[in-house]
C-alpha cells in the first residue's frame, strides 16, 4: 500500500517548535484535505515528507520509505509546493523536459502533462510571461510528470480562474478514484468541502483533527431547520409551545434550533398550515473549522463581523477530535498530543 505515514514527527527551528509530535496517515483512494491556520505547520510537514527538511525527531515516510531513499522519486511522489520555483527564462516545455531527462522519465510524458494541464498551446512560451494561474498549472503538470502514486499539492487553486478550479477539483477526484494517495493543503474551506473525503487539521504544529469530512462536520453540528409558511405567527406559537427555540424572523422565515425539518413539517401539517419553504441547515466546513481553530491561530485580526460562534456550529469537542480509537484502543497514538 502506498500511503504517507507521519509518526511522532517534530521539527524545531531554534526555540520554535513548528511541528509537534504529529502522528497521522494519508491513505490511497481518497483526497485528504490538509488544513490549519497560517503558521500551523502544514508546509513544514510537507517539506519533511519530501525530504526538504530534516525532522528533529520522528519519521515521515511514503510507502514505508523515506523520500530520500527512493531511487526514482518522481515516479513515486509528485508535489507542488511553490509555483514560482520554475526558472522564468525557460519555456514550459523545456522546464518539464529537463525534469523528465534528469529523472529518467520518457520524453513523451512532457506532451501528455502539458495537454492534461491545459498548457499545450503555450508550451513554447517563456515561464516569466505566465500568469500565476498558468504557473500553477505548470507546477501541477510537473507533479504529474512521473505518473506517481502519491500526489501532494500546496494551495493548488491559487491563481486559477473558475474553469481552472473546476479542472483541479476533478483532477484530484480522478487521481483518488484511480487509487492514488492525494494530500491537498488549502485555506479555501468552501472549495475544500467540494473535493475532500478526509481531513487532517493542524493548529500550532499539533494535530487537531484526523477524520472523514462528513463526520467532522456532523460532530460540530446540531439540529437546525428553516421554515416559511402561509401563517408564520401560528407556526411560531405551535413551535414555541413545544419548547423549540426560534431565532428572529427574516423575510417571513423562522430558524428553529434543535429541530429537524421533518418535525416542523409534521407540526405544520397537523395544524393545516401550508408550508412554503422547509429545509434542514447544517454547519459548513468553514464554520466548523473556524470554531475548532479559534484558539490555534497564530495570526488574527479584529473584525466588525465575528465568525460563527461555537453555539452556532453546535456541540463542542475539545481538540484533538478523533472519531474512533486506533486498533490498539488508544486515541493518543492517532491524534498526537494536544
Amino acid at each position: 500500500m502506498t500511503s504517507i505515514d507521519v509518526k511522532d514527527l517534530t521539527k524545531e527551528y531554534g526555540t520554535t517548535r513548528a511541528v509537534d509530535a504529529l502522528t497521522f496517515s494519508v491513505r490511497p483512494g481518497r483526497v485528504t484535505g490538509f488544513l490549519g491556520p497560517n503558521g500551523a505547520g502544514k508546509s513544514t510537514t510537507m517539506r519533511l515528507v519530501l525530504g526538504l527538511d530534516r525532522p528533529t525527531s520522528g519519521t515521515a515516510t511514503v510507502g514505508g520509505r523515506r523520500y530520500t531513499e527512493l531511487a526514482e522519486p518522481l515516479r513515486h511522489v509528485g508535489a507542488l509546493l511553490d509555483a514560482q520555483a520554475a526558472h522564468g527564462s525557460r519555456t514550459a516545455r523545456n522546464h518539464l523536459l529537463a525534469l523528465a531527462v534528469s529523472n529518467r522519465l520518457p520524453a513523451r510524458r512532457v506532451a501528455e502533462v502539458l495537454d492534461e494541464s491545459g498548457l499545450a498551446t503555450v508550451a513554447d512560451k517563456r515561464i516569466k510571461t505566465f500568469s500565476l494561474g498558468m504557473r500553477q498549472r505548470l507546477g501541477i503538470a510537473a507533479a504529474l510528470l512521473g505518473d506517481p502514486q502519491v500526489v501532494m499539492l500546496d494551495e493548488p487553486s491559487n491563481g486559477l480562474d473558475p474553469e481552472g478550479i473546476i479542472w483541479i477539483r476533478e483532477l484530484m477526484r480522478r487521481l483518488a478514484a484511480e487509487g492514488r494517495t492525494v494530500l491537498v493543503s488549502s485555506h479555501l474551506m468552501n472549495e475544500t468541502a467540494t473535493f475532500a473525503d478526509h481531513l487532517v487539521v493542524l493548529g500550532r504544529g499539533r494535530l487537531l483533527v484526523d477524520a472523514p469530512l462528513t463526520e467532522f462536520i456532523a460532530s460540530q453540528s446540531r439540529a437546525r431547520a428553516r421554515v416559511r409558511t402561509t401563517d408564520p405567527e401560528l407556526v411560531r406559537e405551535l413551535l414555541a409551545s413545544r419548547g423549540y427555540v426560534l431565532g428572529e424572523p427574516v423575510e417571513g422565515r423562522w430558524t428553529v434550533d434543535g429541530a429537524k425539518a421533518e418535525e416542523i413539517g409534521a407540526i405544520a401539517a397537523a395544524a393545516g398550515v401550508q408550508v412554503l419553504e422547509l429545509a434542514d441547515e447544517q454547519t459548513s466546513l468553514e464554520q466548523a473549522y473556524l470554531a475548532l481553530t479559534a484558539d490555534a491561530a497564530e495570526f488574527t485580526a479584529g473584525s466588525a463581523t465575528a465568525p460563527a460562534s461555537r453555539q452556532e456550529v453546535g456541540p463542542w469537542r475539545t481538540p484533538p477530535y478523533c472519531p474512533s480509537p486506533t486498533p490498539s484502543g488508544s486515541r493518543s497514538s492517532r491524534c498526537g498530543r494536544a
